[in-house]
C-alpha cells in the first residue's frame, strides 16, 4: 500500500494535480495512507470522513430522497459525494467511497464487502461496484484503500 501511495504522490506532484477523499467504510484509511507519505502535503488537498447518513446529507448535500431511495450503500450515493466533493475541494481529482466493511451490516442485496468507489477528473465521473470476498473487516478497508489507489494511478 506504502508503495502505490508513493507512486501516487510523486505522479500528482509531477502533473501538479491535487486530490481530495471523502470517505465512509474505509474511516480515513486512504487519507492516512496518502499523507503518511513525505511531500503529500503538495498533492492532498481534503479529506472527509462522512460516516453517517446525517455527515452525508449535512456535510456533502447528499439528497435525502437519495438516500433513502438507493441507500448510502449505492451507485447514486457515491456518485453524489463525488459531484459534492468535486465542489467543496475544487481539487483535479476527488474520490468518494461507500460501502460495507461489515463483519456486519450486510443483507442479500448488499452484503458485507461490497464498496462503490466514485472517481471524478475534470468533468468526468467514473463509479466502480466492487464486491470484496475477504469478509473480515480490515482487509476490505486495506483492499478498497489499494483499489483507488491502483484506479487513480491508471487515470490518464
Amino acid at each position: 500500500m506504502k508503495n502505490l501511495a508513493n507512486k501516487l504522490v510523486k505522479k500528482l506532484a509531477q502533473k501538479k494535480l491535487k486530490i481530495s477523499f471523502v470517505e465512509s467504510c474505509t474511516g480515513g484509511m486512504l487519507s492516512s495512507t496518502i499523507t503518511s507519505v513525505s511531500g503529500s502535503s503538495k498533492v492532498f488537498n481534503l479529506g472527509i470522513i462522512t460516516y453517517s447518513n446525517k455527515a452525508k446529507m449535512d456535510i456533502l448535500k447528499i439528497p435525502k430522497k437519495i438516500i433513502h431511495k438507493y441507500g448510502a450503500v449505492s451507485n447514486e450515493c457515491c456518485f453524489s459525494m463525488v459531484k459534492n466533493l468535486s465542489k467543496i475541494s475544487k481539487a483535479n481529482i476527488s474520490v468518494s467511497i461507500t460501502g460495507i466493511a461489515g463483519p456486519n451490516g450486510g443483507t442479500k442485496l448488499k452484503p458485507v464487502g461490497l464498496v462503490y468507489i466514485g472517481i471524478k477528473k475534470g468533468n468526468k465521473i467514473i463509479v466502480q461496484k466492487n464486491l470484496f470476498r475477504n469478509k473480515n473487516r480490515i482487509l476490505i478497508q486495506r483492499a478498497t484503500t489499494i483499489k483507488v489507489l491502483k484506479s487513480v494511478l491508471a487515470l490518464k
